[in-house]
């Protein structure tokens, strides 16, 4: 079975709906040969490259929220990702920016077969460490750290490889008129949106191997 999965770096539904996949995959063993193909989303594609502002003020001028309540919903939020296991520090210093860069990473290390360590390492960075996914610096580090040899992500950072395929995985996920993320489609026929309830992805799962419905 095949599960595409298009996130964003900075989503802290994404690094959620990501646990709870897994969790799901868990539970069910007699689905084997599971390919989990991580697909790039934007949530601020207009974000200047590499440059970056306040995370919470940014929400804060998105949704209209106060001071208050914004440092109200991170709060929530590290609870709802502890309860899945994560830890996260949505502090009011963090920043956020474009996470093209990023991206483009993550489709490099696709290719070298660390796709799932580069996500894990991207998302624990930004969530847990605090670290930046918007410095060029940054992300050789935790690339190098997920397996990635350094040379070669500086070489992808220094240019525009794989901009094309970030790009694309954009423009399919618009013709599937994805228009937040989490979003995934399993075995290419069943999709859902959003991090939902770990049965929810095993009822998905347990559709997608049990039909054979026609692809997308």
């Amino acid at each position: 079975m095949r599960i595409d999965v298009w996130s964003d770096l900075v989503c802290p539904w994404c690094y959620i709906g990501k646990r709870r996949l897994e969790r799901a995959l868990m539970q069910m063993p007699h689905v084997v040969g599971v390919e989990i193909v991580h697909r790039s989303f934007q949530l601020n594609p207009s974000a200047p490259r590499t440059a970056t502002t306040c995370r919470r003020d940014y929400l804060m001028a998105k949704y209209g929220w106060s001071a208050t309540r914004a440092a109200e919903i991170d709060a929530t939020m590290e609870q709802r990702a502890a309860a899945d296991g994560l830890e996260y520090h949505l502090s009011a210093e963090g920043v956020t920016g474009n996470t093209l860069d990023a991206h483009r990473l993550v489709h490099l290390a696709r290719e070298r077969g660390l796709q799932d360590a580069a996500v894990e390492r991207f998302f624990r960075g930004y969530f847990t460490e605090q670290r930046s996914l918007f410095d060029p610096d940054s992300l050789l580090t935790l690339a190098a750290e997920a397996g990635l040899d350094e040379t070669e992500t500086r070489r992808v950072l220094d240019g525009h490889e794989y901009a094309d395929s970030v790009a694309e995985d954009i423009q399919q996920a618009q013709a599937l008129g994805v228009s937040g993320v989490p979003f995934f489609v399993f075995d290419r026929r069943l999709g859902m949106s959003g991090a939902q309830p770990l049965d929810v992805f095993v009822d998905a799962l347990t559709q997608a191997s049990d039909t054979a419905a026609e692809p997308l």
